[in-house]
């Protein structure tokens, strides 16, 4: 009898396993569509100046991390002001993702990302973020956003960064 129960688990495991990984693999592959699509939607809703959308894509507690040091912007009411203002007039921001990296945690609940965006004005950037799956839709929770600077570059910006911010310091006084 001992035999047979295992023999019935093994068989079992050999059957449902790969259907089981199967699932959970294409669970994985369509949230990885979503979130593509998302930030994609995301990149879209800024460059129209759409303030309704854009701000959607964000979880109520979401954050903005700008490219300057005080740039830590909370969904309420910081983040939620500066974009009414900065879209008002028609006017967003436009970033293109040239490419884009997701990985899961255990349970595809939350993911995170890092991105390459190009804007045609100001040059590249990285975007990082994290995501969580509410309600069956994924929403940005934390997006982070940092200038990427050629290393050959990197002594002379470094230069002019620290200069601003020592003016920025000095007319603060």
């Amino acid at each position: 009898m001992k035999k047979i129960t295992s023999l019935a688990i093994i068989l079992f495991c050999l059957v449902w396993a790969p259907t089981l990984a199967a699932d959970n693999n294409g669970s994985k592959t369509a949230d990885t569509a979503a979130i593509n699509s998302l930030m994609e939607g995301f990149h879209d809703a800024a460059a129209q100046a759409d303030k309704e959308r854009y701000l959607g894509y964000f979880t109520t507690d979401g954050v903005f991390m700008g490219t300057d040091d005080w740039e830590r912007w909370p969904m309420e009411p910081d983040f939620k002001e500066y974009v009414a203002g900065r879209f008002k007039g028609g006017t967003g921001w436009t970033y293109t993702s040239l490419e884009r990296h997701i990985a899961f945690a255990p349970g595809n609940k939350v993911a995170w990302f890092d991105e390459i965006t190009k804007s045609e004005k100001w040059g590249l950037f990285r975007g990082t973020g994290v995501v969580l799956k509410q309600d069956g839709q994924w929403k940005v929770a934390h997006y982070s956003m940092s200038v990427l600077v050629a290393n050959e570059a990197w002594v002379a910006v470094s230069d002019l960064n620290k200069a601003a911010v020592k003016r920025r310091k000095a007319d603060k006084q």
